[in-house]
């Protein structure tokens, strides 16, 4: 579970003294690991969460937290949600992957009468702090629908998993809406037509993959072997849009002859990885983005679409507008 910004908020709400409290409760600096895109386990954000309330006073912390969360500050998964075509697709996206965030949890999109319900059910229900935590997803699941809808828009009910509280009214000011409590999930009620509404493009999102989620979560490199190291190097570089030799070289603190020899020792070549490395992501954004073969180019680092083409045709056999149409007639068939 990504918990960017917490700790920061923890410091500046309640004090350093009462951050040093909830990291000894927590047994975990998470402040030092969050930047690295990492995922806390439910369990701990529980304990964490719990251990500010306790060490703050705050019976409503969670709440605190609302104006906070963005599904934009939850490293690639929330990218990666965020970038699908709809709201609908975009639940989807949530729903089907949501094992690269938090393992164990589940969401749901059910339609009724003209009414759609996405609920989140938490694997750690229940427990102490999970009040706060409760406020937190309903806040990610709203910030997710306001990132199509708009900044400013109401659901028509919230409910949350959570015994219900003496007063209603901070978690309705909090929300601007009406909030119900011991619910069975964590769930959004919102108009059903809304499903359909479009994202807002913007013109420098970068394409997105779920193999980018998937590298985010898990270091690609064994940092005992060398070629490992080296292809993480030259994947970085490839998703940056610029890959030479020359900076891999810089990045480990080597020569680029040195380099060189190293990878003929291992019975590679840094040119044969690139263009490995490079289809490899041309396929990637082929099949799971809706990337125009120009911009796919130039995100890879092509000089122009037409070198592009005949280098993926040549390793593949195919042109990328045939691979595209293969592998989505293939999808749409399944």
């Amino acid at each position: 579970m990504a918990m960017a910004g917490v700790s920061a908020f923890v410091r500046e709400a309640f004090g350093d003294r009462v951050l040093r409290r909830v990291n000894q409760a927590t047994m975990l600096d998470i402040e030092s690991i969050e930047h690295l895109d990492c995922f806390i386990p439910q369990a701990t954000a529980t304990t964490f969460l719990d251990a500010v309330e306790r060490g703050a006073g705050e019976p409503n912390l969670g709440l605190l937290f609302v104006p906070e969360v963005s599904m934009s500050n939850l490293g690639l998964w929330g990218e990666y949600v965020l970038a699908a075509d709809t709201l609908h697709a975009a639940i989807i996206r949530a729903a089907s992957t949501l094992d690269h965030h938090c393992s164990g949890d589940r969401i749901e999109l059910s339609v009724a009468s003209g009414v759609a319900r996405v609920c989140y059910v938490s694997a750690v229900r229940g427990r102490p702090g999970y009040t706060h935590l409760a406020s937190g997803i309903a806040a990610s699941l709203l910030s997710l629908l306001r990132s199509f809808l708009s900044p400013v828009w109401r659901p028509r009910m919230i409910e949350l998993d959570i015994p219900h509280p003496r007063s209603s009214t901070p978690f309705e000011d909090a929300f601007s809406c009406p909030v119900a409590f011991d619910a069975a999930g964590v769930s959004i009620h919102f108009d059903a037509h809304l499903l359909g509404r479009p994202a807002a493009r913007h013109v420098n999102a970068r394409p997105i993959t779920l193999e980018d989620v998937a590298r985010g979560r898990l270091a690609p490199a064994n940092l005992d072997n060398f070629l490992d190291v080296v292809v993480a190097q030259i994947w970085a570089q490839v998703l940056a849009g610029v890959a030479s030799v020359e900076s891999t070289a810089r990045a480990l603190d080597t020569s680029v002859r040195s380099l060189q020899r190293a990878l003929n020792r291992e019975g590679a070549d840094f040119r044969t990885l690139t263009n490995v490395i490079r289809i490899q992501r041309a396929r990637e954004l082929l099949e799971g983005t809706r990337a125009s073969i120009t911009e796919i180019s130039a995100a890879l680092g092509y000089s122009a679409p037409a070198h592009f083409a005949r280098t993926f045709r040549k390793a593949t056999g195919a042109s990328p507008q045939e691979f595209r149409r293969h592998v989505w007639s293939a999808g749409a068939a399944t």
